[in-house]
């Protein structure tokens, strides 16, 4: 569905990101897990056509999408749903989840996808008058991936979804994404919290310092002894 072949991604004359390849197939997890600024969150900026690549290629479902607009990569079924949740605070949740229809294309399912939003989060359902502003953080970042869904993403790309949540809302936020991705909707994860993302992924990538330096199934890199003593405390 995703292949990303030897991207390079530079910040002025910096380098930030060097010959990362990875891929997700059609029905699967794939996390990329990391340190804070090993280049996690610019790699899927340049997926979704926040910033350029120097070189390298993003191809999605066979089209090349490196250089498209965001809202056309959007369009195309790649999603994702930003570090931090940059929700609109003065809009309402309902507001914000129509926002996420706003392409043409989208408008029409528009009470389809609220229907299946509020089945995921029937908070949001309780909440839809309420500003955005006014929810707390798991309920914000609920209303995040639920203005993801409205674009009706055949790959949904979460950026740091756990950050800033109480323990039992990270299990409650995961519960979800794998709900989201039993409905058939693939995954691609990116997440400090290692020992979470590795045990829903079907497959993981570590970024050190802008690069790939280990992949594999999650469940053999959640025992591989570099990821224990460098992301598990162990």
């Amino acid at each position: 569905m995703l292949r990303v072949q030897k991207i390079d991604i530079y910040y002025g004359d910096i380098e930030a990101v060097r010959e990362v390849s990875l891929h997700v197939g059609k029905g699967e997890i794939v996390s990329i897990v990391g340190s804070n600024g090993a280049g996690k969150t610019t790699t899927l900026s340049a997926l979704s056509g926040l910033i350029p690549i120097r070189s390298g290629e993003i191809n999605f479902r066979g089209e090349r999408i490196d250089g498209l607009s965001p809202h056309k990569i959007v369009e195309r079924g790649l999603v994702q749903i930003p570090e931090g949740r940059l929700l609109f605070p003065e809009m309402t949740v309902l507001e914000n989840l129509e926002a996420g229809a706003y392409a043409k294309k989208f408008r029409q399912y528009v009470h389809e996808r609220l229907e299946e939003v509020f089945g995921f989060f029937p908070r949001l359902k309780e909440r839809r008058h309420q500003l955005a502003g006014s929810l707390s953080g798991g309920e914000q970042q609920m209303l995040a991936i639920g203005r993801g869904l409205m674009a009706m993403p055949e790959l949904l790309m979460l950026d740091e979804p756990s950050l800033g949540l109480a323990p039992k809302l990270v299990q409650e936020l995961f519960d979800i994404v794998r709900k989201i991705h039993e409905r058939g909707t693939s995954i691609l994860l990116v997440e400090q919290n290692v020992f979470h993302a590795l045990s829903i992924s079907d497959r993981a990538y570590v970024i050190e310092n802008g690069r790939v330096t280990l992949e594999g199934k999650g469940e053999e890199l959640l025992k591989n002894k570099d990821v224990e003593k460098a992301y598990l405390g162990i």
